[in-house]
């Protein structure tokens, strides 16, 4: 793995090869590093279409990048956290922790197939954000 222009760290190297290799669209994969009171933030970026496929079912392919991630910290003395950002433009931004993906929009559906979306989609971010916040 050659270092690119911005000089990236080996943590950010290790995740971007992992998920260019998983994904269909490895020239939309960005991993961004951010040191923070937790120890190391790295946030990856991909194509709405590969993000089912970063995340796995049930949230098993990021958990293992967590784990693999935990494996690398143990080694160089750090504390990593790994947030999957879903920039799928029809939808509001928001940070995945690894238990759910985006489906596909819902055609022809009815207010109260919306309503009930809606619902769905705001308990679902809730549990990721309490999933998020644990130490793992």
């Amino acid at each position: 793995m050659a270092l690119e222009g911005n000089m990236s760290t080996i943590d950010q190297q290790f995740v971007e090869y992992i998920v260019k290799s998983l994904v269909g669209n490895p020239d939309d994969v960005v991993v961004e590093r951010l040191i923070d009171e937790k120890g190391v933030l790295l946030t990856l970026t991909v194509n709405p279409e590969d993000l089912g496929r970063v995340i796995g079912k049930r949230g098993v392919t990021a958990q293992s990048l967590r784990t693999l991630l935990r494996a690398l910290g143990t080694k160089n003395d750090a504390r990593y956290n790994l947030k999957i950002i879903n920039n799928d433009d029809q939808r509001e931004n928001y940070t995945i922790s690894s238990d759910e993906s985006t489906g596909d929009p819902v055609n022809n559906s009815t207010d109260e197939d919306v309503e009930n979306e809606s619902s769905l989609a705001k308990n679902t971010r809730k549990e990721l954000a309490e999933l998020d916040d644990l130490d793992i």
